[in-house]
């Protein structure tokens, strides 16, 4: 992503002498004629930088001036001034211009002022960014792990976090996808322009292109006022696509011409509107068998699919758990107040029995409860939730462990036995809400209740399995 500066001024030889300068100097270079056609430009593109004359008819300097400190605080001004008028530059500098040059230009001084405006402008990003990230843990430090499925990953973060390339993140749920796409965009050179994250999921289809794109006053009912997309809020940095297999069809042409042509279109609008943002994507499910049932456009997913990380299951990499209990009973500790020294051996080896089906963030949740509710200085095997203390000290029963002998096996038993196993730990991963416990076990909302009805398993969770929401 090269610096983006924008070059106002009403004599033509002026644009083009600093056009062919500064885009030698290797900056995105646009030019315009006036005030006026500024403005519009502004509208469609984010710039770092305006140069511009001070007198221009139309719009003048400073009136450009307030308008882009107005609509884009953060875009650095440089007012263009004939030599010996240097007053109106002084006024223009009191009024928000980060500098001045003079005609005639000397290259080497026009160089340098433009060079020390866009040092600035990235000193005051990177200034604004570690205030906010003061006191945090740094992004790719609270990806933790040693295992070498994670160390596959840092690799793969420290690769791609300097490009602008195209990344789909995949794995299943809970594994911690969000936080790889922060630790590709905040380690990256553009740390300090936007991550927007969009869970397309949770988006209604309806509403989905307005959210997206954004909208033009009328458009539809109850569009009362123009509105920004979401790919416009991400303009200069990055979006992340969260669950992108979620989107309906008629979205993924419109992300597709995005990608390629790097513009989006207001609904309502018609003309469109630039944008320059780093694409990151992460989905739990099989995008390959999607193209070929039809339900995911297939040139769309090669777009996305340019760099591939995977995110590990927990069960691949059981060796992290201590290493990630620790890292969350740290965090609980602090963000509840208490002062819980550590984790008992027998505690660690019942975590370490488990399977997790909702993977870290399902370790992260049973952590942070039992520091919620741990009284005594030290994490116990008692101080693990039930579900953890029942399931976990054996493996859920395989076809491996069971012998068919001449007196035989009571199947149904068994099998009772596994669905309620999982049944347990669905309802603890979607953190009690059962309508999300059946979306993660692939059975339908009535099934779920006739299930939890079948194994008594009603006090666990929080929700309600009423006829309506069955239905």
């Amino acid at each position: 992503m090269k610096p983006r500066i924008l070059v106002v001024d009403d004599e033509e030889s002026i644009r083009e002498f600093l056009e062919i300068m500064l885009k030698k100097e290797g900056y995105e270079v646009t030019c315009a004629e006036d005030g006026e056609r500024a403005i519009d430009l502004m509208k469609k593109k984010a710039f770092e930088l305006v140069i511009s004359d001070m007198q221009m008819p139309k719009v003048t300097g400073l009136e450009l001036l307030k308008h882009v400190k107005d609509s884009s605080p953060d875009t650095m001004f440089m007012i263009i001034t004939a030599f010996g008028t240097t007053e109106n530059a002084v006024e223009a500098m009191k009024k928000g211009a980060y500098d001045y040059i003079t005609k005639p230009f000397k290259i080497d001084e026009v160089r340098i002022n433009i060079a020390n405006a866009l040092r600035s402008k990235l000193l005051e990003g990177e200034n604004r960014f570690l205030k906010r990230e003061l006191g945090k843990e740094n992004k790719l430090g609270n990806l933790v792990g040693n295992s070498d499925p994670m160390h596959r990953v840092f690799e793969m973060i420290r690769r791609v976090s300097a490009t602008p390339t195209t990344v789909l993140i995949t794995g299943e749920s809970g594994t911690g996808k969000e936080m790889i796409a922060k630790a590709v965009h905040f380690n990256g050179p553009f740390h300090d322009r936007p991550f927007i994250p969009v869970n397309c999921g949770a988006i209604p289809e309806t509403l989905m292109e307005s959210e997206m794109f954004g909208h033009k006053k009328g458009s539809f009912t109850g569009a009362v006022v123009d509105k920004e997309g979401l790919f416009e809020a991400a303009d200069g940095g990055t979006i992340f696509l969260d669950e992108v297999g979620e989107l309906p069809l008629s979205i993924q042409v419109k992300l597709l011409r995005v990608i390629q042509e790097r513009v989006i279109r207001r609904v309502g609008a018609v003309d469109d509107t630039e944008v320059d943002v780093r694409i990151i994507a992460a989905t739990n499910r099989d995008l390959g068998e999607m193209v070929k049932d039809k339900s995911f456009r297939e040139d769309l997913y090669y777009r996305l699919n340019v760099i591939n990380i995977h995110a590990p299951a927990l069960r691949e990499r059981m060796e992290d758990i201590p290493m990630l209990a620790q890292h969350f009973l740290k965090k609980y500790n602090e963000r509840l107040g208490k002062a819980i020294s550590g984790i008992s051996a027998e505690a660690l080896a019942i975590l370490k029995k488990y399977d997790y089906p909702g993977n870290v963030r399902e370790l992260e949740n049973i952590i942070e409860r039992t520091v919620a509710l741990e009284a005594g200085s030290t994490i116990l095997p008692e101080s693990l939730p039930p579900f953890v203390n029942t399931t976990s000290g054996r493996r859920m029963i395989s076809s491996q462990d069971i012998q068919i002998t001449d007196e035989g096996v009571d199947l149904d038993k068994i099998l009772g036995q596994i669905e309620k196993e999982l049944l347990i730990k669905a309802i603890h991963s979607a953190d009690g809400v059962k309508k999300r416990a059946a979306k993660l076990l692939g059975i339908t909302f009535r099934s779920m209740r006739y299930r939890v009805e079948k194994h008594r398993l009603g006090t666990i969770g929080d929700d309600e399995l009423d006829d309506d929401e069955a239905s």
